[in-house]
């Protein structure tokens, strides 16, 4: 990622902005990022992956039992040593 100091960002706007369309740009004040400024189709994109977080009281008695006799899949195994 790009990084352009506050006070260019502020004398181009217009460059940058356009930078932005393609890559996201930090935005730096003081030698440290502030801001990021990225296209809206990525923002887009990027909020379209939040995830809803659920509490129990949102699972059904059967969606509770198929998680407790859920089994990882055979390929998992490779990341048990990251689980100890």
């Amino acid at each position: 990622m790009r990084t352009v100091p506050a006070a260019d960002f502020q004398r181009h706007f217009g460059h940058y902005q356009d930078e932005a369309l393609k890559e996201p740009l930090a935005i730096t004040r003081n030698g440290r990022e502030r801001l990021v400024v990225l296209s809206a189709d990525e923002y887009h994109r990027l909020k379209r992956r939040d995830r809803e977080v659920l509490g129990l009281d949102d699972f059904t008695t059967t969606d509770l039992e198929a998680i407790r006799h859920a089994e990882p899949p055979p390929e998992a195994a490779a990341f048990d040593d990251e689980c100890r």
